[in-house]
């Protein structure tokens, strides 16, 4: 199915199962666009499709942004639509809780929070870039932790900055 009219606005959003994805998702839906939208929860996420399908066309993948498979899927479906005109990067990790310090961070923790804050968003980005409109638009959801410094918070904070 190519996006043939001008009029039909599609949207990518990852970690759209719940909080401010969802939220966008929902606001979107109700407005008539396309949704893209991803989570790593199949549950929730198919709980997302079903409320959000009352309102818009919706296709829901089940995965996570750090697999390049599940992103190459995702982009699939945007070169099935024809264009994009939004990619919302919100799918995010927080990692362990409390938040350890730098020097106590075990490290493949600290590297999946960077793929799945940091570089995962690039790499989506890098991929879905030649289907988006000119007047497109990409947002990139961050945090308060990546902009204020907040004890213990460092790893987290700066795979957000």
């Amino acid at each position: 199915m190519t996006n043939t009219s001008s009029d039909i606005n599609v949207a990518l959003i990852t970690g759209a199962s719940r909080g401010l994805g969802l939220a966008l998702a929902r606001q979107l839906a109700l407005q008539g666009w396309r949704l893209i939208i991803d989570a790593r929860d199949a549950t929730a996420l198919e709980i997302a499709r079903a409320e959000l399908s009352q309102w818009t066309q919706v296709t829901a993948l089940a995965g996570d942004v750090t697999d390049e498979k599940h992103r190459l899927a995702l982009v699939d479906v945007v070169k099935q639509s024809g264009s994009l005109d939004v990619l919302v990067n919100n799918a995010s990790m927080l990692g362990p809780s409390p938040q350890p310090q730098l020097l106590e961070y075990p490290p493949a923790v600290l590297e999946q929070v960077y793929r799945t804050n940091l570089l995962a968003p690039l790499a989506l980005i890098q991929a879905t870039w030649p289907f988006l409109r000119p007047e497109g638009c990409i947002l990139n959801i961050t945090s308060d932790a990546g902009v204020e410094a907040y004890p213990g918070w460092g790893g987290y904070g700066s795979s957000k900055a």
